[in-house]
């Protein structure tokens, strides 16, 4: 698994997890407060598709999980 598909399997558990547990309708229901957590995830996930910096990325490589193979250079 490379860390660019762990980081996106890691935000997906985060956004549902936090509205199970801060959505009125769900029956895990704790508090809304826990919809903040979703908004992070996704100002984050913004944030990173312009600028390329992603500390989720950065702590799984230095777990072991190996970068995007880096694609060869097209001939002309």
């Amino acid at each position: 698994m490379t860390a660019e598909r762990g980081v996106r399997i890691l935000a997906g558990t985060f956004v549902l997890v936090s509205l199970l547990l801060g959505a009125q309708a769900s029956p895990l229901f704790v508090n809304a407060s826990w919809l903040w957590l979703t908004v992070f995830v996704g100002a984050n996930l913004f944030q990173s598709g312009f600028t390329g910096f992603c500390p989720a990325e950065i702590i799984m490589r230095k777990a072991g999980l190996r970068g995007a193979p880096v694609p060869a250079p097209s001939q002309r």
